[in-house]
Parts: C-alpha cells; structure tokens; sequence
C-alpha cells in the first residue's frame, strides 16, 4: 500500500512540475501573440527567413523521439529491460539530432548577423528584431529542456540497465517519459508560429 501512494505522490509531483513549465512556455507564446499582433508584417518577414524545412525534420525527429521513450515504459512493464535501454538510446540519438539540427540553425544566422543586437537587426525594422529575439528566446529555452530531457532520460537508462527501475516499479521512467512529452509537445506550438507563419 504504501508503495501505491509513493507511486501516486511521485506521479502527482511530475504533473504539477508539468504544470509549472506549461506555465513558462504559455507566458512566452502569450508575448508572442501580442507582438504578432503589432508586428504582423515583420513577423511574416522573420519567418521566411528560417528553413521550415529543418524545423520540420526536427519534429519529426521528436516525435520519433517520443515514440521510443513510450515504447520503453511499455518494454520495463513487460520486464524486457534491454529493450527498454535500447530504446531509451534511440530517444537520447534523436535528441542528439535535433540539438545537432538547431545548432546549424542557429550558426547559419549567427553567421549571417541575425542575433538579437546585431547590427542588421538594429538597422532593420523593430518587429523583424523583436520576432528573432523571442525565436532565440523560445527556441533557447527549448534547446535547453532538451538537453536536461536527455541527461535525464540517459540516468533513468543506467536505472534499467542495473535493475533499480523494472516491471513492479517504474515511476521513475514514466516520470522522465512524461517530461519528454512535454519537451515534444512544446516544440509542436514552436514550430508552426516560428518557421510556418504567413
């Protein structure tokens, strides 16, 4: 029995720390669509400067990525632990891709004077500099979930892998599976107001 309401309050926990990075994440999308409303024009603009099409293999990727860490609580529930590290890795190499993907993003218009206090922005209209400056913002902020995502799911990993995390407890890795989703979900919301918007 108490291992039940261990398990509850564990899982309990995890939603409300969900609850306050949606929070985070809703303040940002709220900015944006204030400025997206004053700047629609120059917002249309930033845009068309970002290859959708990196964006759309990024999310791909984490939507594979998310795939793998569902399918790993599945195999540590049947007790096929090596399967579960297995994929566990695969969603730690998507992870890995997309971050490699975001960095030939961000080096591209970095080298192009694209950051936010660049010059080319500064001489520029103020929505185009204040679209780049909430999408380095977003992004960044992402990037880094994505990092401690992996980090996280990596740990969980060597828990399989020795056994502290099996069938008859795996609240550890329904927890960092659950975070994962959420890094996933949020990118969802990214993607189509940065790289698609019209």
């Amino acid at each position: 029995m108490s291992q039940h309401k261990d398990y509850s309050g564990a899982k309990l926990c995890m939603w409300l720390f969900l609850f306050t990075e949606l929070l985070l994440f809703s303040g940002l999308f709220l900015l944006y669509s204030v400025y997206l409303r004053r700047y629609p024009h120059e917002f249309a603009t930033g845009g068309k400067q970002l290859n959708w099409m990196l964006g759309a293999a990024n999310t791909g990727i984490l939507l594979t990525s998310s795939l793998f860490a569902a399918m790993a609580v599945t195999a540590v529930q049947r007790d096929e632990l090596r399967r579960a590290v297995y994929l566990l890795c695969g969603t730690i190499a998507c992870a890995a891709g997309f971050m490699g993907i975001k960095y030939i993003e961000w080096s591209t218009k970095i080298g192009h004077g694209i950051y936010p206090g660049s010059e080319h922005l500064k001489t520029g209209p103020q929505g185009e500099s204040v679209f780049f400056s909430l999408y380095y913002l977003s992004t960044g902020i992402h990037g880094l979930h994505v990092l401690i995502g992996a980090a996280l799911l990596g740990w969980i990993a060597v828990k399989v892998r020795s056994g502290k995390v099996h069938a008859t407890d795996y609240v550890l890795l329904e927890n960092g599976a659950l975070y994962w989703h959420l890094v996933d979900l949020i990118w969802i919301f990214i993607f189509p107001l940065y790289y698609l918007i019209l």
